[in-house]
């Protein structure tokens, strides 16, 4: 085998696989159905156009043996007047139209035996079309059944193309929340640990967190004012508070100053502590 031929071979192949795979066999059995459908119509058309035409011959034949009647009469007529040569030519022609209806009679009774037969093989045909129809509508159920049968299976063992796509379309699923999970734990634990600082502020984590003990100092000096209100504070209490203040600064400032400094930050942070201390004692 050449590698045309082959090549030809595996295409052949190929193609017919396919179309097994793609041809329903209830639709097969209809087509197939329609087309012996067709044949009968056929077979009942040659039946008609076949009798059309003995019906035209019969019509004929009549005519010609009313010419005959006719020529009958006119050979009377002619013996009659004595006119022998008139009533030689009137039998004359009625020999003529006999001959043509002894031929017509012929052809007529030839059409009615091909009538005939195509009538027996349309009874037949029509039998057998039944009888297919029947075996037709019977493959068909067996097939549906079948066929719901295989569906239900392969969805319960998962082994069908739709279950097979569905499966993917889980694990697709499942990993991509598996991913979304995974970032939303890194962006929290970044967030937690400042390493994200806020795109809409210019501070850092340092003026944050300075930020957040003084506001702790403005809340308790404000709750301190709310209990003086009510006489609830007294001298040592004004103590407490002024104490509590300063320590709230101090925690502050060590907070701030967990990171290495220099010698000029601690500088700083000592003349920062000495101005708070002597804002408290004007307090």
């Amino acid at each position: 085998m050449g590698v045309l031929s082959r090549a030809s071979y595996v295409i052949r192949s190929k193609v017919n696989a396919l179309l097994n795979r793609a041809e329903d066999p209830t639709e097969t059995l209809d087509y197939s159905y329609e087309q012996m459908r067709d044949e009968l119509q056929d077979v009942k058309q040659g039946i008609a156009d076949l009798t059309t035409q003995k019906k035209r011959l019969e019509i004929q034949k009549r005519r010609l043996e009313e010419n005959v009647e006719k020529h009958n009469e006119q050979a009377r007529e002619a013996v009659q007047q004595d006119r022998e040569d008139l009533a030689r030519r009137a039998l004359e022609k009625k020999k003529s139209k006999m001959n043509q209806i002894e031929d017509l009679e012929e052809q007529i009774q030839k059409l009615q035996s091909t009538q005939d037969r195509l009538v027996d093989k349309k009874d037949e045909l029509q039998g057998r079309i039944e009888e297919f129809k029947t075996k037709k509508e019977t493959m068909k159920a067996r097939y549906e059944a079948a066929e719901a049968s295989t569906r239900v299976s392969e969805a319960m063992t998962g082994v069908g193309d739709e279950m097979e796509d569905v499966g993917r379309s889980i694990e697709r699923a499942e990993e991509r929340t598996e991913e979304m999970e995974a970032r939303s734990e890194a962006m929290d634990e970044l967030q937690d640990t400042g390493a994200f600082d806020d795109a809409m502020s210019d501070e850092d984590e340092l003026d944050r967190e300075l930020s957040a003990g003084r506001t702790d100092r403005e809340v308790d000096a404000e709750l301190e004012t709310l209990k003086a209100e009510f006489g609830t504070s007294d001298a040592a209490a004004d103590g407490d508070g002024a104490t509590d203040a300063e320590t709230d600064v101090d925690e502050a400032v060590e907070e701030a100053d967990a990171e290495p400094t220099d010698e000029e930050v601690e500088a700083e942070l000592e003349e920062l502590k000495s101005e708070e201390n002597g804002g408290s004692g004007s307090n």
